[in-house]
C-alpha cells in the first residue's frame, strides 16, 4: 500500500523494526515487518526517524514483558526477565518519565497479584528494580509492598541500602502528599523501621541530619514540610481508632452549649470510645447520681478515665448563651462531664508516638528550620485527643521551649494564636492550660520573649490582664522578674481600670524585694513623666545631627515638654529604642525621622500610643511592611512620607483604605511607586 495508513497496526503484530540501509533507499525511512507484508514510514529528518525507531522498539518490548510477567511460571525466570526489563529501561536513549515508570508499574502489578512470595523473593525483586528507583517515585502498589517489607523485616539490609535513597528522593522532591498518600505511608514505615534497629533513635537522628545537610542552611526547601507532614500523619494514626469512635460524640459547640441536655446523648463523654463496655448502659442510667464517682471505660487499645465534676457544669452553664464556636482548648479544659482525661495507648501506638515526637524535637534544633516549623505548627494541627494526652504534651513541650527561646520574632510570635478567637501554644501551655505541667516557668519565658520583641505591647498586656492576671500575680509573688515587670507595665500604661485590682497588684509588688525595687522605679518614672508632660516648654524641637537615643532621653528629662507638637530627629542616630520616650509626649502631632535607624519595633509602639499624630516622615528608614501595617491604627495621620523604604504595593493599598484622613503620601523609590 502507498500513501497514508488507512488502518492502524497493533504493536503486537509488528514482527520486526529496521532502519533502511540499502542503496538508493528513500531517506529517513523505517521498515515495519507485519504478517503479510511490510510498511515503510518516512520521517522528515534523521532525528525524528530515530525517535520513531526507539519508541517502536520500546513499545514492542514492553508488550512482550507484560505478557511474559502476567503469567509467571518459575520465579527464577521471572526474576531474570525483571532484570532484563530494568536494563532495557536504563539503556534506552529515550528521555521520558514513562520509560522508567512502565517497568515499575509492571512489577507493581506482578507483586499485587502474587501474594505467596517468600521473603527472599521479595528482597531479590527489590534489589532488581533498585536502579529504577534512584530517579523515580515508586507507584502506589509498589509503595504498599515496600511498607509491608518494612513492617515484616525492619532490620533487613534492603531497608538501609535500597530504601534510603528512595525515601531521600521522596522527601526532597515530593510536592504534595495529598496526591500520593502511599508515598507518605512508605516514608513513615521506613522511619519506623530505622527506629527498630539496635541504635534506634540515633539512626533516625543521622538520617534527619543527612536530609538537612552539613551546612547551616538546608539546600532542599521541600524536606522540612514533607517531614512535618509525615510526623503529623503518624501522630494522628496513634489516636485514629479513638478519633473514629466519635460516632455519637458531641461537636465542639455542643460540648460548650449542650451541657443542659445530658440525656440527649449516650454516653455523654467528651471523647468517644471504639468499643464500649457492657456496663456502660447501666452506668448511663445513673449518670446524674455518679457525678462525683470516677468512671473507667476500656476499649481494646485505649484506656480513658473520666472524673465527674459539678464545678465543670457550673462553669459551662455560665457560658451557655454564647453562640460562637468554642475553641479547642476550652473544650478540653471545661467539659460538661469531665475535668481530667488520661489516655493509655497500645504498645505499638506508644512507640510510634515516641518516635515521631522525637523527630519534631530534632527538627526544632535546626536554626534554619525553626521558623518554618513554628509556622507549620502554629495552627495546632494535632487532634484534641493528642492535646488531652499528658505524655504527648509533655514531650512536645521541648519544641515549644525552643520556639520560646528563639530571639527571632517570626519564630516566637507563632506561639500566639493564628487568628483572633482561636487559642495557640501560648494559651495551651500557660497556667490553667490543658498542657501546663510546671509552675509557670515556660509561661514566664514565653511572656518574656514576646514582650522583649515589642510585639503589640499594649494589646498583649491587655490580653494578659483579661485572661492571665492571676498567674502573673502568683509568679510575681514568687519573685519572677519577668512577671514583676509585666505588672509594673500594666500600671504604667493604665491597663488596669479597677482600683481594687490596682491596689492588689501594688501589694503583690511590694511583697518581694525585686518587686519593691521595680515599683519604686516605676513611681520615680511616673514623677518624671508628670514633670515631662507638665504644660510649658517649646512647641518645636530639632535635635542636632548625629544625636543618639541617650541624647534624646537626656534632653527630655531636662524639663517640661507638655506643649511639644513638632519634633525633628532627621539625620540623627536614633533607633527604635527611642520610641519609649516619644510615646510620653502627649501633644506631639508632627514627627520627622528622615534618614534614621528607626525600625518596625518602634513603629508598633508609636501606633499604640501616639494615636493623635498627624504628620510622620519615615523617608530613608529601614522600616518594612511588618511595621508600616501597624500605622493603620493611627487614624489622625494626614501626611505620611515613606520615600525609599521597603514598602510594598499591597501594604500601600491597605494603608490608603484604613487611613481616611491621609492626604499627602510620598512613596517614591518603593515598590508602590
Amino acid at each position: 500500500p502507498t500513501g497514508y495508513m488507512e488502518n492502524s497496526i497493533s504493536y503486537s503484530a509488528i514482527e520486526d523494526v529496521q532502519l533502511l540501509s540499502w542503496e538508493n533507499a528513500p531517506k529517513y525511512c523505517l521498515q515495519l515487518t507485519i504478517p503479510g507484508g511490510t510498511v515503510l514510514l518516512q520521517a522528515a529528518n534523521s532525528y525524528l526517524r530515530d525517535q520513531w525507531f526507539h519508541s517502536l522498539q520500546w513499545k514492542k518490548k514492553i508488550y512482550k514483558y507484560k505478557k511474559v510477567l502476567s503469567n509467571p511460571s518459575r520465579w527464577e525466570v521471572v526474576l531474570k526477565e525483571i532484570r532484563t526489563l530494568v536494563d532495557m529501561a536504563l539503556t534506552s536513549p529515550l528521555q521520558d518519565d514513562s520509560i522508567h515508570q512502565a517497568p515499575l508499574e509492571i512489577v507493581s502489578k506482578l507483586l499485587s497479584e502474587n501474594n505467596n512470595l517468600t521473603t527472599q523473593d521479595h528482597e531479590s525483586i527489590i534489589v532488581a528494580i533498585a536502579p529504577l528507583l534512584e530517579n523515580n517515585h515508586p507507584p502506589p502498589d509498589l509503595c504498599e509492598f515496600f511498607c509491608k517489607h518494612c513492617r515484616e523485616r525492619p532490620r533487613s539490609m534492603v531497608v538501609i541500602e535500597v530504601f534510603t535513597p528512595v525515601v531521600q528522593r521522596i522527601l526532597k522532591h515530593n510536592m504534595d502528599f495529598g496526591k500520593c498518600p502511599r508515598l507518605r505511608l512508605f516514608t513513615q514505615e521506613y522511619i519506623l523501621s530505622l527506629n527498630e534497629l539496635n541504635a534506634g533513635m540515633e539512626v533516625v537522628k543521622k538520617f534527619i541530619h543527612s536530609m538537612h545537610g552539613p551546612t547551616g542552611q538546608c539546600p532542599h526547601p521541600r524536606v522540612l514540610p514533607n517531614l512535618v507532614a509525615v510526623c503529623l500523619a503518624a501522630i494522628y494514626s496513634c489516636y485514629e481508632e479513638f478519633i473514629n469512635s466519635r460516632d455519637n460524640s458531641p461537636s465542639l459547640k455542643e460540648i460548650r452549649n449542650g451541657c443542659q441536655q445530658q440525656c440527649d446523648r449516650k454516653p455523654n463523654l467528651p471523647l468517644r470510645l471504639l468499643h464500649t463496655s457492657p456496663d456502660l448502659v447501666s452506668q448511663e442510667a445513673t449518670l446524674t447520681e455518679s457525678r462525683l464517682k470516677p468512671v473507667i471505660v476500656t476499649s481494646n487499645e485505649i484506656h480513658v478515665e473520666v472524673e465527674r465534676n459539678n464545678t465543670a457544669n457550673q462553669k459551662m452553664t455560665a457560658g451557655v448563651g454564647n453562640d460562637s464556636e468554642p475553641n479547642l482548648i476550652d473544650c478540653l479544659m471545661v467539659s460538661p462531664t469531665c475535668s481530667t482525661i488520661s489516655i493509655e495507648l497500645s504498645a505499638q501506638a506508644d512507640r510510634i508516638l515516641g518516635c515521631y515526637v522525637e523527630i519534631l524535637k530534632m527538627l526544632s534544633d535546626y536554626d534554619d528550620w525553626r521558623p518554618a516549623l513554628a509556622s507549620l505548627l502554629q495552627p495546632i494541627p494535632f487532634p484534641k485527643e493528642a492535646l488531652a494526652h499528658e505524655k504527648f504534651t509533655k514531650e512536645l513541650k521541648y519544641v515549644i521551649q525552643r520556639f520560646a527561646e528563639d530571639p527571632r520574632q517570626e519564630v516566637h510570635s507563632c506561639l500566639l494564636s493564628v487568628r483572633a478567637g482561636k487559642d495557640g501554644w501560648f494559651q495551651l501551655y500557660s497556667p490553667g492550660g490543658v498542657a501546663c505541667d510546671d509552675d509557670g516557668e515556660l509561661f514566664a519565658s514565653m511572656v518574656h520573649i514576646l514582650m522583649g520583641s515589642c510585639y503589640k505591647t499594649k494589646k498583649f498586656l491587655l490580653s494578659l490582664a483579661e485572661n492571665k492576671l492571676g498567674p502573673c500575680m502568683l509568679l510575681a509573688l514568687r519573685g519572677n522578674q519577668t512577671m514583676v515587670e509585666i505588672l509594673c507595665l500594666m500600671l504604667e500604661y493604665n491597663i488596669i481600670d479597677n482600683n481594687d485590682t490596682q491596689l492588689q497588684i501594688i501589694s503583690t509588688l511590694e511583697s518581694t524585694d525585686v518587686g519593691k525595687r521595680m515599683y519604686e522605679q516605676l513611681c520615680e518614672r511616673q514623677r518624671e513623666l508628670k514633670e515631662l508632660q507638665r504644660k510649658g516648654g517649646p512647641t518645636r524641637l530639632t535635635l542636632p545631627s548625629k544625636s543618639t537615643d541617650a541624647d534624646l532621653a537626656r534632653l527630655l528629662s531636662s524639663g517640661s515638654f507638655g506643649n511639644l507638637e513638632n519634633l525633628s530627629l532627621a539625620f540623627t542616630n536614633v533607633t527604635s529604642a527611642c520610641a519609649e520616650h516619644l510615646i510620653k509626649l502627649p501633644s506631639l502631632k508632627q514627627l520627622n525621622l528622615w534618614s534614621t535607624q528607626f525600625g518596625d519595633a518602634g513603629l508598633r509602639l508609636l501606633s499604640e500610643h501616639l494615636t493623635m499624630l498627624q504628620v510622620l516622615n519615615l523617608c530613608e528608614t529601614p522600616v518594612t511592611d511588618a511595621g508600616l501595617l501597624a500605622l493603620s491604627s493611627m487614624k489622625s495621620l494626614c501626611s505620611l512620607n515613606m520615600n525609599s523604604t521597603k514598602l510594598s504595593a499591597d501594604t500601600y493599598e491597605d494603608l490608603k483604605a484604613k487611613l481616611p484622613n491621609l492626604k499627602e503620601v510620598d512613596v517614591r523609590y518603593t515598590e508602590a511607586w
